[in-house]
């Protein structure tokens, strides 16, 4: 218990000590923000400051702090303290200058972004690649809170399926504030509720929480039953509690609707604090019921674990509450990665999203992919632990990429850069890490690697990532 509480109490100071110098290395000042310097009545809507911090907290929340973190207790009390601390240095960081960043080039994207400051010779493969990421959260969204709502019921997955598609073409389709900016003060409040319902159940059972053991020092930090090492495993296990580059799609959303700089720092920052917060929450969770239940520790199968996560610490009516609430956490990051792959076509093809026929158009063919990858992912049983991971690294990718953007803009604007190149670094060092270690016969699941010895893939991606950005580091210069 020790362990999880100096892990909270990290986040928390956190917030108001690095959360506060990484806005003042950017300064917010007073100038027109998109929603009011160029309203659409569409995409940029001035909303209230409090719907803004509840619809980036859904936005950037999906499965990650739910799941990835009951997997990636696995690997020890450790990650009571790594979740915090790459939390404050590099997810928090991460989405705050993905929104800020995105509100002083009137709500841009990230590809546009990236063409501007990491040059158009890349900038094509980016919004290819991320067109392509925001099709595998959008399936993995869909497929992840059908499969808790039905529980075992597989008659019901594809009428679950239809409901959430239905949910997910309205609200991708029609303006931010007709759906989004109405019924996620709704879901934000079942989110929070259904947290803090697990953290009530979890008081009775905290002797079971373990504690950071000198022992870990022998064995690279982990308990991990498969014996898989913290780095570079578990930045990818853990993505959205810690940092995840799916939240830089969805900063640009809410770059859009805030009306002030001066509130990025509770929106952009502190909400990737909270979502740190529920993470710690369920990964607590998560090794009282390995303590509790031995032999699940060995399962891999994330909406089971949930299930009996839930089911064991709250009573039967409260259980299905707290599934509700990770359902909504699914779906409402599954409905904006959506929205924004749409924004992200509108912005490349140069398509008007104001006639709606225009909108229909752009939308059309996204929910026809997606509806391709659903049906392919569950046509056999590893199928979707595949497109899984495929998501988890690519995920990191997109993070590394905007980690690199903002050492770009903190250069040439004459800032300290630092703040970002650290853990810029440090991600472009996972990706290369991890697809140089991993391999389908190495690790239960992985996407293909090379399968080298983890000093050998450490010490090259140790080296590429140094290379790469000192690249940017010289390359954006103060003009």
């Amino acid at each position: 218990m020790f362990s999880f509480l100096i892990g909270v109490f990290i986040l928390v100071a956190g917030y108001f000590t690095y959360g506060r110098l990484v806005e003042r290395i950017f300064a917010p000042d007073g100038r027109p923000s998109p929603a009011i310097g160029h309203p659409d009545g569409i995409d940029r809507i001035p909303l209230p400051h409090w719907k803004n911090l509840l619809i980036h907290l859904l936005n950037i929340a999906g499965i990650g702090p739910v799941i990835g973190v009951i997997l990636g207790i696995k690997f020890g009390a450790i990650v009571f303290i790594l979740l915090p601390i790459g939390n404050i240095l590099g997810g928090a960081v991460h989405d705050f200058f993905s929104g800020m960043i995105s509100m002083r080039h009137d709500g841009a994207n990230t590809p546009l972004l990236v063409r501007r400051y990491l040059g158009p010779r890349i900038h094509h493969l980016y919004a290819l690649f991320l067109a392509l990421t925001l099709l595998l959260v959008g399936t993995v969204f869909v497929n992840i809170p059908a499969h808790i709502l039905i529980q075992g019921r597989t008659q019901w997955f594809w009428p679950a399926v239809a409901a959430i598609f239905t949910y997910y073409f309205v609200a991708a389709f029609f303006p931010v504030d007709q759906i989004i900016g109405r019924i996620y003060p709704v879901f934000g409040a079942i989110l929070l509720l259904s947290s803090l319902a697990i953290l009530a159940g979890l008081i009775p059972h905290a002797g079971l929480l373990q504690e950071i053991a000198l022992a870990d020092l022998g064995a690279n930090f982990t308990r991990h039953p498969a014996g898989e090492p913290v780095i570079p495993m578990l930045f990818v296990t853990i993505a959205c509690g810690i940092i995840s580059g799916f939240h830089s799609t969805q900063a640009p959303i809410v770059a859009r609707t805030i009306m002030s700089e001066r509130h990025g720092r509770t929106v952009f920052y502190g909400m990737m604090i909270v979502e740190g917060l529920i993470g710690m929450i369920w990964a607590a969770g998560g090794m009282a019921l390995y303590a509790h239940r031995c032999e699940l520790l060995a399962s891999g199968n994330g909406p089971m674990l949930l299930r009996e996560l839930a089911t064991w610490l709250l009573h039967p009516a409260a259980a299905q509450f707290a599934l509700l609430g990770v359902v909504v956490l699914a779906i409402t990051s599954g409905d904006t990665a959506l929205r924004s792959l749409r924004l992200v076509l509108a912005e490349y093809f140069s398509i008007d999203q104001k006639p709606i026929g225009r909108r229909l158009l752009t939308t059309l063919p996204i929910f026809s992919a997606v509806i391709g990858l659903l049906i392919w992912s569950n046509a056999a049983p590893d199928t979707f632990k595949i497109l899984w991971n495929y998501f988890s690294w690519s995920n990191q990718v997109i993070a590394a990429f905007a980690l690199l953007v903002a050492v770009a803009w903190l250069r040439r604007n004459g800032k300290p850069a630092w703040v970002a190149a650290a853990p810029a670094l440090f991600m472009v060092f996972i990706v290369i890490d991890y697809i140089l270690f991993v391999s389908p016969t190495a690790v239960k699941g992985a996407p293909l690697g090379f399968g080298l010895r983890p000093a050998a893939a450490a010490g090259l991606a140790a080296l590429l990532s140094a290379v790469i950005v000192a690249c940017v580091w010289r390359r954006s210069r103060r003009s």
